[in-house]
């Protein structure tokens, strides 16, 4: 698992409870540290609460190792899944550095939630073994994994790709490689039409998410959705969609403001809601 901030501790913590053993790989110590912390008190929540056995959680313990070092933490993986930044240029990077240390077989997978799948894995010497595995946040709780297929992807990396998550505990659906794939095309629409509504003075924050909550019965309002995402990483799905998929996708200024502000959401302590457990 390359990548140790919110979406790669959760894939490390489900691969981890599935009984794989994994490896966590982040350049940044104190970002890998933080992550052993979170999975650790994870696990030991779940034993907790009965939702996860303690003899897993035991084993867990000793499967999860971590490196600073991509090539050596890469060496030998039967599955290799990247969440870095949303970044081609850095994923393109990251997956091909991989697939030298690696396993010959491996599965070469990205996490990105609407960037070009063939585009990253044609960095790749071997594209067939490149494939989009798009999971959701939280990952411990939500249940889908969305498979996307590249045009160079082989129908076997899918079905091993389909088979690690399916071993995760995950549901999966398989999409075609198109910009924001199934579900990051809708969900950047719906928090992007929210957070003009909320420059427009149309309602309340709280307001709006409550609205569509009990109204739509969504589980989460949208602008508590951008907070939990970081709007940092909604406004580069939202810039890569507008330059992929036309204008109804172009970020609002308040979005922007609110970036360059540094209120990125729980992650920072303060999105559009405050959070003082950040």
């Amino acid at each position: 698992m390359v990548g140790a901030g919110v979406m790669g501790r959760g894939i490390a913590y489900v691969s981890l409870v599935a009984g794989a053993e994994t490896r966590l790989i982040d350049l940044d110590a104190e970002q890998l540290e933080s992550a052993v912390h979170r999975i650790h008190a994870d696990l030991a929540v779940g034993v907790d609460r009965g939702k996860v056995d303690a003899e897993v959680a035991r084993r867990a313990y000793d499967d999860l190792a971590t490196s600073t070092d991509l090539a050596a933490g890469c060496d030998g993986a039967d599955v290799v899944i990247e969440a870095v930044a949303e970044r081609i240029d850095v994923k393109r990077e990251v997956l091909a550095t991989a697939e030298r240390h690696a396993s010959a077989e491996a599965v070469l997978a990205t996490n990105t939630s609407s960037m070009s799948i063939t585009e990253i894995i044609a960095a790749l010497d071997d594209p067939s073994r490149g494939v989009g595995m798009h999971f959701f946040n939280p990952v411990p709780k939500m249940k889908l994994v969305e498979l996307v297929r590249g045009l160079q992807t082989s129908p076997a990396t899918m079905d091993r790709a389909e088979a690690t998550a399916q071993a995760m505990g995950k549901q999966t659906v398989r999409v075609e490689d198109v910009p924001g794939f199934a579900t990051s095309r809708i969900n950047a629409l719906i928090g992007n039409e929210a957070m003009h509504m909320l420059d427009e003075g149309v309602a309340s924050a709280e307001d709006i998410d409550t609205a569509i909550k009990l109204g739509l019965n969504h589980p989460m309002g949208p602008l508590e959705m951008g907070d939990l995402v970081g709007w940092d990483t909604r406004l580069e799905i939202l810039t890569y969609l507008e330059s992929t998929l036309g204008e109804r996708f172009r970020p609002t200024n308040l979005h922007r403001r609110m970036v360059a502000a540094g209120r990125l959401g729980r992650k920072s302590g303060e999105g559009i809601y405050r959070y003082d457990d950040a």
